[in-house]
């Protein structure tokens, strides 16, 4: 993978977590005057002044014409201090999290590749796509429960589906690597506040 695709952690005025972007478009924002990079002793730096520092073979780098810059692993947005809604995004990605990658009818624990996302009341019974009605399933259990409701194919719900309160986004289930310079403002960072639905931007 390119460096300019990997992952920048973006936070807000506070320094509050609120993103998660591209090294391609940390750089946009950090050459716009949005953002300011941050290095791991919080000090702030603008464009001009992030690539002024020198760049050591330990550092990731991207090449310019005549000398390499730094990637920032952390941004700042100058003037962004609003902090994500509190609103669960009906996703894959969060069912899986909710149900935490568990059959929801055997009750087993799958890598994500082997589950599915299952109506409890079918579609063809009139089951709509929404919290209350869908689970994570098994291949095996989804095969034999089929196109019929649960108690239909003699089959039991380990609990009943329900939008999470916030959303399952914990360090646990962040797909994203996470970079050491993250650490200092992931760890503190209360876990209801990781459990709100990031803004794009």
């Amino acid at each position: 993978m390119s460096v300019l695709n990997t992952k920048v952690l973006v936070l807000n005025r506070s320094y509050f977590p609120v993103h998660i972007t591209s090294v391609r478009r940390a750089f946009s924002l950090l050459y716009q005057g949005i953002a300011k990079a941050v290095d791991q002793h919080y000090r702030t730096f603008d464009y001009e002044s992030w690539s002024a520092l020198s760049a050591t073979v330990h550092d990731e780098t991207i090449g310019l014409i005549g000398r390499a810059i730094r990637v920032p692993r952390v941004i700042l947005l100058v003037s962004y201090d609003r902090v994500p809604r509190r609103q669960v995004r009906f996703s894959r990605f969060n069912v899986f999290a909710r149900d935490k990658n568990t059959c929801q009818y055997c009750g087993r624990r799958f890598s994500r590749s082997e589950l599915n996302l299952d109506h409890v009341i079918p579609r063809s019974q009139g089951g709509l796509s929404t919290w209350a009605n869908i689970v994570c399933s098994c291949l095996r259990c989804n095969r034999v429960k089929g196109g019929r409701r649960p108690e239909e194919a003699g089959m039991r719900l380990i609990k009943k589906p329900v939008q999470p309160e916030w959303t399952p986004f914990t360090l646990e289930t962040f797909t994203f690597k996470r970079y050491q310079e993250w650490l200092p403002f992931l760890n503190e960072v209360d876990a209801a506040y990781w459990n709100t639905e990031l803004l794009e931007r």
